[in-house]
């Protein structure tokens, strides 16, 4: 039990902390600012293109030797937010360039800002097809969240290897009980998803 109340607090604040990079790389991706589309394109292609367990590595076990020192909670929910932010970027980016462009044109034609016409229009449409996207990714996470155990994290992972090293013929209900956990943990955010995109597409009609 104090395994798997670590993985859930550990995904929640990674959730949180990917979310928000992906709304911000997302929109880094399409700034009308050179510099900024480029570090963006650096910062996802990096995280993407590398393993979590070696950025897991880097932040906790490397960085200390250039004198940032991460305790092993934080490493965990900045590795994996950084991780899963850049692929969900690639989510927030795509939802926002598939609105018709009509609709940028439109509210040109009534004079609103560059923010208010990503406010009242563009994400207000977005956020419907991202959702989707979002569901997968915060499965994904949480099943990301397992390696943390790798820098000393005491979380449902952790605990359960902790048992079976006590005694190997604990092995099987051992992985069998962690297959469960982490099922259970992942149906509430299944049904969440799937509640959310039928809010969502209330009032839309399919063409």
């Amino acid at each position: 039990m104090p395994g798997l109340i670590v993985t859930i607090e550990i995904l929640m604040a990674s959730a949180i902390l990917a979310f928000f990079i992906a709304f911000a790389a997302g929109l880094g991706r399409i700034s009308r600012f050179s510099i900024v589309r480029k570090i963006t394109v650096i910062y996802v292609e990096l995280f993407r293109g590398t393993s979590l367990l070696v950025q897991l590595f880097w932040i906790f076990f490397a960085l200390p030797a250039f004198g940032i020192q991460f305790s092993p909670f934080l490493a965990g929910v900045v590795a994996l937010g950084l991780n899963y932010g850049a692929y969900a970027s690639e989510i927030v980016r795509g939802a926002i360039l598939a609105i018709p462009h009509g609709q940028t044109e439109a509210s040109i034609a009534l004079n609103m800002s560059r923010w208010q016409r990503l406010r009242l229009i563009i994400l207000p449409q977005a956020l419907r097809i991202m959702l989707p996207g979002f569901g997968n990714i915060s499965i994904e996470l949480l099943k990301g969240t397992s390696l943390v155990s790798m820098i000393t994290l005491t979380d449902l992972t952790y605990k359960g290897l902790i048992i079976q090293n006590t005694n190997i013929s604990y092995t099987m209900p051992v992985f069998v009980l962690l297959l469960v956990l982490y099922f259970v943990i992942a149906l509430p955010l299944i049904f969440i998803a799937r509640k959310l995109e039928k809010n969502a597409s209330r009032g839309v009609v399919k063409t």
